[in-house]
């Protein structure tokens, strides 16, 4: 089941039972959380969706958590679902984490994957330049887009993931999916902390990938003061994409959490 409505979020539902929503990262989309969406989806009712701005959902200015977390509850709204258990990674772990402490009694466990509540340095300026400068236009097939990515994103992990939001259209030519405008403006945003005056204190987990420097030792006072039930699992192997690196490590984290 998918929905493409101008004014709500992209989703897909999988499987029945418990209410669970997927959120992914920044440049991201639903299908980066397949594998766990198919996993879970076999003792709950699994909702994935595509951020503002992102995958197929609608494109519109602002990227504050306050407005992407917003976003989320129309949808819960539009769904009937009166509250789920949240998992989201990097960017989404945020929006998950501002939904959390902003409407607390939407939602059941919180899972946050790879992320702190804490403010980040600009580390994505190089990609969002070199997704500016593409000519799409010039592009014969994909191997000519990675060659132009690649002036300014060396790794050709990253470069694979970011050109999933390059797409071709009904006259096969190639569009991007994400709205690279709206998320350069909003980017200060999405690497600001979360705050809140309110705290989250139903069961919580942060899920961080043993070679990952995205949570710190010295995040965890911020991660206590607003999730005070928080726990911490780290997967040993794992980088910022734990849950596509170590798919079946991440899962059974979840789903023990869950049950």
């Amino acid at each position: 089941m998918t929905s493409q409505n101008s004014s709500l979020l992209n989703y897909q539902q999988l499987g029945q039972g418990e209410h669970l929503l997927l959120i992914h990262g920044l440049f991201g989309s639903l299908e980066n959380l397949n594998m766990v969406a198919k996993s879970l989806s076999q003792n709950y009712c699994v909702t994935s969706v595509d951020v503002r701005n992102h995958g197929n959902s609608f494109h519109a200015e602002g990227m504050s958590y306050a407005a992407l977390a917003q976003d989320i509850i129309n949808l819960l709204d539009h769904l009937d679902i009166n509250s789920c258990h949240i998992l989201g990674h990097s960017m989404g772990g945020k929006i998950a984490m501002q939904i959390a402490l902003s409407h607390s009694n939407r939602v059941n466990k919180l899972i946050i994957a790879d992320i702190a509540p804490a403010e980040y340095p600009a580390h994505h300026l190089s990609i969002i330049a070199g997704l500016q400068a593409m000519d799409l236009a010039k592009a014969e097939n994909r191997k000519d887009l990675d060659s132009q990515l690649a002036k300014y994103v060396d790794n050709m992990g990253v470069r694979q993931f970011l050109l999933r939001n390059v797409v071709r259209d009904s006259q096969n030519q190639f569009k991007f999916k994400c709205n690279i405008n709206n998320i350069e403006q909003g980017y200060s945003d999405v690497m600001q902390q979360v705050e809140s005056e309110n705290n989250f204190v139903s069961e919580t987990l942060f899920i961080k990938g043993g070679n990952s420097d995205y949570i710190l030792p010295e995040h965890q006072s911020s991660i206590l003061s607003l999730f005070p039930s928080a726990k911490a699992k780290i997967i040993q192997g794992a980088g910022h994409w734990l849950h596509a690196e170590k798919t079946a490590a991440f899962n059974r984290t979840v789903a023990d959490f869950l049950a």
